[in-house]
């Protein structure tokens, strides 16, 4: 068998289906780019609905087996995970930047996140004990423990392809499930493979995890309606999340759905303008703004437009642009040309909609220019969509009525965020916007292991993190016992 790694390096064209690196052979394959270079990778096999088929498999008769192993003993599986992600962190990062165009900034952020959200799993297990409950009958004691969902499927995106498939991973092995992952095909290995090699490496059995590469259209169906599937995690589009949500409902299984934002960051009148713009620049271009989480809107106040402008554009111009393997690029590349396609298009007709353009909006192949959007408004299209990258455009407002109604006219409910002189005022702002997250002096992008994350209204059901993706691969059992004789009326 090809040796493995745990870098882009070297031959990734296999699946790992029970235990096993099964080898392309006559299959279709998908070659793997660098965005930054546009050099091939790797290549990695084109799966297909059979393939689906014996991961999820393998994945429904290993459960039961690792289901019944003891707390200590799946977490030992994971501490030995989480050393290999220290002792391996330069190897993780390089391809963080290599295959999903990450800068250091934004690979290290990832690799701390994933590593934190599975110290927070070991915790899981000791969760799955049994509680008694009062009973109204007689003699009966009533026992309700928490069991593991079965099996659970993964799609993760290309955006932060390790953590967000670590996050959904690692508690549902340490609650007693098994996994089907199936990672983006922008960053199979990142995403997918590498963590199939880690968990190879520490000692996970057989069939507990199984990773299938291939494009969502040829089996991504399969992978949400499968027989087999109990629970269907995750992270996309809104508009591929619905059909996602839609399939495994129709197969009985329970959708965890992180999906699109359109996220205000809303500025006062009495807020520190550079602290703001500080947060402002973070939250809108930190991995070329290609997340989920990252701002969408700045909706300012009319009092502070101006000098917010003029300073986020300056700083906007300054972020150095380049590979993201070279330390002092904060740009990257975005992940493919239809990306930076979308985003041109976004630029040119929000322009023809009457907005200014006060910097950027031009691309070097898949490198593209931090944009500032001046004068913009709510229905324009840089505004109105979740643009998915460097783009800031400004919106105006002259009151907090104002803002709120700007911050909610979207179907979307993510992240949000609020500076203001008044912590107060800020937090009266956060409760009466439509989000499932909303930060205080501070910009949408943050996600932390204790805390649940997820969105409201078309952004998604359920909430990952915290002691919500517990609940999320685990069901409750009740078990009773009658103890004396029970009188019965017939």
């Amino acid at each position: 068998m090809t040796e493995r790694g745990f870098t882009t390096d070297g031959s990734w064209n296999a699946l790992y289906l029970d235990g096993e690196w099964v080898e392309a052979d006559d299959r279709d394959t998908i070659a793997v780019e660098n965005p930054a270079t546009r050099e091939e990778i790797t290549e990695v096999p084109a799966a297909t609905e059979e393939d689906v088929d014996r991961a999820y498999e393998a994945a429904a008769e290993a459960q039961e087996s690792w289901a019944a192993t003891s707390v200590e003993e799946r977490n030992a599986v994971i501490e030995d995970a989480i050393e290999l992600l220290d002792e391996k962190r330069d190897e993780i990062l390089e391809s963080l930047a290599i295959e999903s165009g990450s800068a250091s900034a934004k690979a290290f952020a990832e690799w701390q996140t994933a590593k934190g959200l599975c110290h927070h799993s070991l915790g899981f297990g000791e969760q799955m004990g049994t509680e008694t409950s009062e009973s109204m009958i007689p003699g009966k004691e009533n026992e309700v423990e928490r069991v593991p969902e079965g099996v659970v499927g993964v799609i993760s995106p290309w955006n932060f392809p390790f953590n967000l498939s670590l996050r959904a991973v690692v508690p549902a092995l340490a609650t007693g499930n098994s996994v089907v992952l199936k990672p983006a095909s922008s960053t199979p290995v990142i995403g997918g493979l590498l963590i199939a090699r880690i968990f190879e490496e520490a000692g996970l059995p057989e069939g507990v995890l199984n990773v299938i590469t291939g494009r969502g259209s040829d089996v991504g169906d399969r992978m949400a309606s499968h027989p087999e599937l109990d629970v269907m995690a995750f992270t996309g589009s809104t508009e591929v999340g619905k059909r996602v949500a839609s399939l495994a409902g129709e197969a009985l299984a329970l959708p965890a759905m992180e999906l699109g934002g359109n996220n205000p960051f809303v500025v006062t009148e009495d807020a520190d303008v550079d602290a703001a713009v500080d947060s402002a620049v973070f939250g809108s271009f930190l991995h070329q703004g290609q997340i989920c989480i990252s701002i969408n809107r700045h909706l300012v106040h009319e009092d502070l437009y101006d000098e917010y402008v003029e300073k986020l554009a300056e700083r906007a111009e300054a972020l150095p642009i380049g590979d993201p393997r070279e330390r002092e690029n904060v740009i990257g590349p975005v992940i493919d040309e239809g990306q930076r396609d979308d985003l041109l298009e976004y630029v040119e007709e929000t322009v023809e909609q009457g907005a200014t353009l006060e910097t950027g909006g031009e691309a070097d192949d898949l490198f593209f220019e931090p944009t500032v959007l001046s004068d913009a408004e709510n229905d324009m299209a840089a505004a109105c969509n979740e643009h998915f990258g460097p783009i800031a455009p400004v919106i105006p407002f002259s009151d907090e009525d104002e803002a709120v109604k700007l911050a909610n006219d979207t179907e979307y409910g993510l992240a949000a965020a609020v500076h203001t002189g008044d912590l107060d005022r800020g937090r009266d702002l956060a409760d009466r916007i439509e989000a499932g997250m909303v930060h205080i002096n501070d910009q949408p992008v943050n996600e932390e292991p204790a805390v649940p994350f997820g969105g409201m209204k078309a952004s998604g059901i359920g909430r990952y993190d915290g002691d919500e993706i517990f609940h999320e691969f685990t069901q409750t059992k009740w078990v009773s016992v009658q103890n004396e004789t029970r009188d019965y009326p017939f």
